[in-house]
C-alpha cells in the first residue's frame, strides 16, 4: 500500500512549500520591529448544515524569525468530522520547517490521517510523510517514510515503516550517496 522512492528533499512541491513558507514568513517579520502576534478565528455555518471553525495564527520576532500556524476544523452534526493544520517557521540562521496534517473521522468508526514535515536548516534537510487508516472493525493500517540528508556529505538516509494487523510492524532503512546511489549504511555508534 506504501511506496517510496528515493528523492532530493529540495525538489518538487517540497521545495514550493518551503520557499512559499519562508516568503510569507519575511513578509511577516520585515513589517514587525518587534516581536508581535496576530491571530484570527473565524466560525462558519455551511448550506450543507456543517460548521467549520478556523483559526490562524502570525506571529514575528527580530532576526528574521517567524511563525504561521492554521488550524480547520469541520463537524456536520451526524457523527463525521475533519481536522486540517498546518504549520511553517523560519528560525535563526534561517532555517526553516513546514507541517501539514489532516484528519477525519466518519459516523461508521473509520478514520484516516495524513501528515508530512519538512525541514532544512544549516546542518541539513529532513522530510517525512505518512498516513493511517482505521476500519469499522478497530483495526490499524499505518506507515510512513522519512529522508534525511546530510548538508556536510550530501549523504541521505532513508527510513520506511508500516504496520498492518497481518504483519504486524515493519522498519528498514536505506542509506545513498551524494549522487543517490545506494551505500551501505553507517554503523551505529
Amino acid at each position: 500500500m506504501f511506496h517510496s522512492v528515493h528523492q532530493p528533499l529540495a525538489s518538487g512541491a517540497t521545495r514550493a512549500t518551503l520557499l512559499a513558507a519562508v516568503a510569507v514568513a519575511a513578509l511577516l517579520v520585515s513589517s514587525a520591529g518587534d516581536a508581535n502576534a496576530r491571530t484570527r478565528r473565524v466560525v462558519e455555518h455551511n448550506a450543507d448544515g456543517s460548521t467549520t471553525a478556523r483559526t490562524g495564527v502570525a506571529r514575528a520576532a527580530p532576526g528574521g524569525r517567524g511563525v504561521l500556524r492554521g488550524r480547520s476544523v469541520t463537524t456536520d452534526g451526524q457523527g463525521h468530522g475533519s481536522v486540517r493544520s498546518g504549520a511553517a517557521v523560519v528560525g535563526p540562521n534561517g532555517a526553516t520547517a513546514v507541517r501539514q496534517g489532516q484528519s477525519a473521522r466518519n459516523a461508521d468508526g473509520t478514520a484516516s490521517h495524513s501528515s508530512s514535515i519538512a525541514t532544512q536548516g544549516d546542518r541539513g534537510t529532513l522530510q517525512s510523510t505518512g498516513a493511517a487508516t482505521r476500519s469499522a472493525d478497530g483495526s490499524v493500517t499505518q506507515g510512513r517514510t522519512t529522508t534525511a540528508t546530510s548538508a556536510a556529505t550530501g549523504n541521505s538516509v532513508q527510513t520506511n515503516s508500516t504496520y498492518n494487523p497481518d504483519t504486524g510492524l515493519n522498519r528498514s532503512a536505506t542509506c545513498f550517496d551524494a549522487s543517490g546511489a545506494a551505500m551501505a549504511c553507517p554503523a551505529r555508534p
